[in-house]
């Protein structure tokens, strides 16, 4: 296996993010949702179109996960809510973290955490967080082995299903 190369995406990226993000939200959870719920998310929530646009969000930082010349992840950092259990310190959030199906495994995911982590540092916030589904106990699993925390719930809706995430954060200081 070749070293994953990660790096910060392009604007002209915007639908190659887009693209994978659609792709690998549904090999991850088609599965367990039903196919009215996927297709609704998929249709309204996170349309292309939507995801183009994220790219150009203020405060939005995409990363792409590289194995030679094909993109096999990416993570979208941004500023994030703020929760009562940061106190007054700083944070970021990971707002997704994905690897294409068949990269799953190799690398990517700890390649993009490694970056998120160093971009918090670097950003001098003193709180990394995300939201994972509470039902994905491998992503859990993931988050637990780099230091996450479960520190609280929030709602989430697919489609016409309504989820619970759980909210984990690693303290920086």
């Amino acid at each position: 296996m070749k070293q994953i190369f990660v790096r910060a995406a392009a604007p002209e990226e915007a639908p190659l993010i887009a693209d994978m993000s659609r792709q690998t939200f549904y090999e991850s959870f088609a599965e367990q949702n039903t196919k009215d719920d996927m297709d609704k998310f998929m249709n309204e929530q996170f349309s292309r179109e939507k995801l183009i646009k994220e790219v150009e969000e203020p405060g939005s930082l995409f990363f792409l996960a590289w194995d030679g010349d094909e993109a096999v992840g990416y993570a979208r950092l941004r500023e994030g809510e703020r929760y009562d259990e940061f106190g007054n310190f700083s944070s970021l959030e990971i707002a997704r973290i994905y690897a294409i199906k068949n990269a799953i495994g190799k690398g990517v995911g700890s390649a993009l955490i490694k970056k998120s982590l160093a971009i918090a540092i670097e950003q001098q916030r003193e709180i990394i967080w995300l939201g994972v589904w509470e039902h994905n106990q491998r992503a859990i699993n993931f988050y637990k082995k780099w230091g996450f925390e479960k520190f609280g719930e929030h709602e989430f809706l697919l489609g016409n299903d309504l989820q619970l995430d759980w909210l984990m954060k690693k303290d920086l200081r």
